[in-house]
Parts: structure tokens; C-alpha cells; sequence
């Protein structure tokens, strides 16, 4: 199994593992840079204040303790580069068209059609994190959500720049829209599906979001 490390250089450090990645399936020597491109060119948008290239980076650091205990690596690999490369703050479909365009760049490149279909579930249950019977998608998706449980200067930094994502909306619909999201994971039995997550972030995860609503609730 391929040990996977990410140096400084965020964007030079990603394309090397995603072409790395991308070459074990396909003979097409250009391919990787083409759709290392693409995906350059979604995660690299104006907009993108969170979930950008450090937000891929940070998915696969918190990956990397738990890398033993993935069943397919390589379709965990492809999950993470792909499952935010549509995202517009507007629309409410961005995981299925990332899961969409995931399908058709890895169909193309010949990455196996049961393995393609395991990325493609992985990246739909980002929509709304719920407990999966796949393992490899609950340590995904887990993952994605280990910003919660950062140390709370990192929790802050993460909400400013979500509230800079949907600068868009006025607060009178951003505020309620991101104390409804904070309440449906406060509710959650468990915010994170795997022990490993579960012991590394439970606890700071809840201390976060319960400090944000508080502060959303008193109208600061």
C-alpha cells in the first residue's frame, strides 16, 4: 500500500499523488495532467475560501492514521480529489454532480466499474454524513468532518470562511440556514461513525459547535 505524505507545497504535493494515483490505471501519459487541471480549476475558484486544495490536503492528513484499516486506498484517494471539485453555494446538488463527474473521469480512465462505484457512494454521503454499512465510506466521510473537532482558534478560522463562501446571503438567511446545519449534527448520536475519529475529535467537535450556536443564538 502506498504511503502517502503532503509537503508545504500543498498544490505541487496533491498533483504529484493524484498523478501517481491516476497512472496505475490508465497507459495515457497526458491524462493526469488534463484532469489534475480540471480539478485545479474548481478548487482554485474565487470563491472557494474553505473548501479549496488546503481543504483536500487536511481530508488526507486526517486519512493517513487510519490509512491501515482502508479496504480500497486507491478509491479513497479518488474520492477525497473529487468530492468538492462542483461546488456553488446556490445549488443544492453539488455532491452528486462531483460524484458525477468522479464517475465519468475514472470510467475513462479504466479505474474498475465496482471500485468507480464505491467512489461514487463515498462521495454522495458527504451530502449529509449519516452513518454508512460501507467502512471505508464512514472513515471518509469522517475525515471531511475533522475540521469540527480542530482546536477552537481553527473551528473559528473555518467559520469565517464558510460565512465568506455564502457572502452571497444576507445574515437573516445565512444565520438561521448555519444554525439548522450545527443543530442536525449537535443531534447526531455521534457526530463521527469511527472510533478512531470518535477518540481524536468527539468531544472538541461538540465543544465547537455548541460555542457557535450559543454565539448564533445571542445575536453576536
Amino acid at each position: 500500500m502506498e504511503i502517502v505524505t503532503t509537503p508545504p507545497d500543498i498544490p505541487a504535493a496533491l498533483q504529484s499523488i493524484f498523478t501517481d494515483l491516476v497512472l496505475r490505471y490508465t497507459p495515457h501519459t497526458a491524462m493526469p495532467h488534463e484532469l489534475w487541471q480540471e480539478l485545479l480549476a474548481g478548487y482554485t475558484q474565487p470563491n472557494r475560501h474553505y473548501h479549496n486544495l488546503n481543504h483536500i490536503a487536511a481530508v488526507l492528513a486526517a486519512l493517513m492514521p487510519v490509512q491501515a484499516n482502508v479496504k480500497d486506498w486507491d478509491a479513497l484517494l479518488f474520492s477525497v480529489f473529487y468530492h468538492d471539485v462542483v461546488y456553488d453555494v446556490a445549488q443544492t446538488d453539488n455532491e452528486a454532480q462531483s460524484a458525477e463527474l468522479a464517475l465519468s473521469r475514472l470510467s475513462e480512465m479504466g479505474f474498475p466499474a465496482e471500485r468507480t462505484a464505491h467512489c461514487y457512494q463515498h462521495i454522495l454521503a458527504t451530502q449529509r454524513h449519516e452513518p454508512s454499512t460501507d467502512a471505508d465510506t464512514n472513515l471518509f466521510t469522517d475525515a471531511d468532518l475533522s475540521i469540527l473537532g480542530q482546536p477552537a482558534k481553527d473551528y473559528e478560522t473555518y467559520t469565517q470562511q464558510i460565512r465568506q463562501e455564502y457572502s452571497m446571503y444576507p445574515d437573516s438567511l445565512y444565520l438561521p440556514g448555519r444554525a439548522k446545519v450545527l443543530m442536525h449534527f449537535l443531534a447526531m448520536p455521534h457526530i463521527f461513525k469511527t472510533d478512531y475519529f470518535q477518540h481524536q475529535y468527539e468531544t472538541q467537535a461538540k465543544t465547537n459547535l455548541s460555542a457557535e450556536l450559543a454565539l448564533l443564538s445571542s445575536g453576536s
